[in-house]
């Protein structure tokens, strides 16, 4: 992928409303002052906070204001080195993109420097490995030091990983039982044993949302939410520390020696544990004295902001969006309304995140882990390892994308618009009773980068049952529609999943950009049987980071007060009542779920003959 690439799911806006869209009430006018549109941008007249989101192609960069209210956005896009399931990028490359983007939202936000109050970062839960002076060391087999980051998504480690998960150690049962190659265990073990003049030399190992917040402060202090989502580190060990007084400069008493030394990395223990991380901090937590004068300088903001400890993104999105409620029952919230809900961060791949009071231990899905979300709650974490990026390949591998987005182009609107369109027309051609039904001869397995959860099988492979000769637009919308459809049965399989492991998930909400695709969205409501709710705010990660910033500059006591102040509803999407249609899907699910069946035969009865 090219550094100038930008994913069509990331660029989807929001279609038209179907007839189960229904708009709720907001306190806020819904257009977005300061955005790309060319609307006049408007001064604000209180605090602003700044949010920094590193995805996989590009850095983003939003001010909101005191109401939550997006003011301007911008984003610059990433370098990233590709070949097969080694994925890397530069930290430095990154930083650069981060000064790019937090300097053209100010400037498209109309405010200076002066006026930002606090600010967050959140990123992809990507490993960077830095020397003594914070100069980036090569992951790479290629030598180059410029890249010294292992993208998420990065799949090198999955032999190490099965080796770490054969020894069954007591922090496993907090990640689902198993430990996925995307996870940091697995690709520190993979460096030691493959790249040992890069493991002599790291001086730090460190989450990219880490490593963001360490070079805009000095400080490194990690994250909760990294260290216990991607490094085994065990959270409730802190469950008597969330006050502020407690929560100031913890020292790292999560880690699990024994682990470390059983997997082959003993070293990472050394030190306690300074090269992985020697204190943890609740997300938001103010670090250090704030922005350095350098990073200030860098950014074009003032030294001294409070910065916030930060998020991976899937998660910044969940405190972007899961307190998003009608205004009408803004003032009596039931405080318990959040754990019904899972909200969907849907870019990339897609993450599934639910709170509960009570650890609830459920095979494949990651958690429960303390604290990594929201504080005092546990998190559970499923997960899809490719979506928008399964949709972006199905398109752009077809001998009809040329066309099509030469038509979008053209247009000015997107190859998502054009392929809805071409369904609807469909429905109509083909005198299909429902939308949905165009696909009843086209099944698709999305595990084209294995299945993180439920099933937690990273070996498990893509399939597209159907396909004949027709290599027309028509076939390509379909086929398009027919991975949309097995991208939401995924996450009805992890719901179902969630719900009968103790969970009670009634309630979506989305977010990311394929919720800006209303096709995605309504056929994830049909499928799952659930309404899902749409944020007023587009950019819910960007929120989710400008929140660490707000409870950092002390606006806010607790980041739930924050989320509570700043979430806000747009539209809710519900489940068509046709009958047939449910029919229809719970159908499709079922051959959904024959597919892996198939493929764990097949797989055996050619492990046995190669054997």
């Amino acid at each position: 992928m090219s550094a100038s690439r930008i994913s069509l799911s990331e660029t989807a806006p929001l279609l038209g409303q179907q007839q189960s869209f229904q708009s709720l009430p907001t306190r806020f006018p819904s257009s977005v002052v300061g955005m790309d549109s060319g609307t006049d941008a408007v001064i604000p007249r209180q605090s602003v906070f700044l949010g920094v989101d590193v995805g996989t192609g590009s850095a983003r960069a939003g001010i909101f204001d005191e109401s939550g209210k997006l003011l301007g956005s911008s984003s610059s896009p990433i370098q990233i080195w590709k070949d097969g399931n080694f994925i890397e990028q530069s930290s430095t490359d990154i930083w650069h993109a981060v000064c790019a983007a937090v300097k053209s939202a100010c400037s498209k936000a109309n405010i200076s420097g002066e006026e930002v109050k606090g600010l967050g970062f959140a990123a992809t839960c990507s490993l960077v490995a830095v020397d003594a002076d914070g100069s980036p060391v090569t992951v790479s087999w290629s030598g180059d030091s410029r890249r010294n980051v292992i993208v998420w998504m990065d799949h090198r480690a999955v032999e190490q990983a099965e080796r770490i998960n054969s020894f069954n150690s007591t922090v496993l049962q907090y990640c689902g039982g198993s430990l996925s190659p995307e996870m940091q265990p697995p690709k520190l073990l993979w460096v030691k044993e493959n790249l040992p003049d890069t493991w002599s030399m790291v001086f730090r190992w460190m989450d990219l949302s880490d490593w963001l917040s360490y070079r805009a402060t000095g400080d490194d202090t990690r994250s909760l939410c990294t260290t216990v989502c991607k490094w085994t580190y065990l959270g409730h060990a802190h469950m008597s520390q969330y006050n502020e007084k407690d929560s100031r400069d913890m020292e790292a008493c999560g880690w699990d020696d024994d682990f470390w030394e059983e997997i082959g990395l003993a070293d990472l223990v050394d030190g306690h544990h300074a090269k992985i991380g020697r204190s943890v901090a609740f997300p938001g937590h103010p670090l250090g004295s704030g922005l350095t004068p350098i990073a200030a300088k860098e950014l074009g903001l003032v030294a001294g902001i409070p910065v916030g400890t930060s998020l991976i993104d899937a998660h910044a999105g969940g405190v972007g969006v899961m307190e998003s409620v009608q205004d009408s029952d803004s003032k009596e919230i039931d405080k318990e309304m959040i754990l019904n809900r899972m909200a969907l961060v849907c870019g990339t791949s897609t993450c599934h995140m639910a709170v509960s009071r009570d650890k609830l231990f459920i095979p494949g899905v990651w958690g429960p882990f303390w604290s990594a979300m929201v504080p005092e709650y546990w998190l559970t974490e499923g997960g899809q390892s490719a979506t928008g990026a399964l949709l972006d390949h199905i398109i752009q591998n077809h001998v009809a994308s040329p066309h099509l987005a030469n038509r979008a182009a053209s247009q000015n609107i997107s190859v998502f618009d054009i392929l809805n369109k071409l369904l609807e027309d469909l429905v109509v051609d083909l005198k299909s009773p429902f939308l949905a039904a165009l696909t009843e001869d086209t099944h698709v397995l999305p595990d084209f980068h294995g299945n993180r959860s439920p099933i937690s099988d990273p070996k498990s492979k893509g399939v597209i049952y159907g396909l004949t000769l027709d290599t027309s637009e028509q076939e390509l919308a379909i086929l398009y529609l027919a991975t949309v459809q097995a991208i939401a049965y995924g996450t009805r399989h992890i719901v179902e999943h969630c719900n009968s492991h103790g969970h009670k998930i009634n309630t979506l909400l989305a977010c990311g950009g394929l919720a800006k695709n209303s096709l995605f969205i309504q056929e994830h409501a049909d499928i799952i049987g659930c309404p899902i709710i749409l944020p007023r705010e587009n950019e819910s990660v960007l929120l989710g980071a400008a929140i660490l910033g707000a409870v950092a500059s002390r606006k806010y006591s607790t980041l739930q007060e924050a989320m509570k102040s700043l979430n806000a509803a747009g539209q809710v999407i519900y489940p068509c009542t046709e009958p047939k249609v449910k029919v229809y899907h719970d159908a499709k699910y079922r051959i959904f779920g024959e597919l892996y069946k198939q493929q764990l035969s097949h797989r055996s009865i050619m492990a046995e003959a190669l054997s």
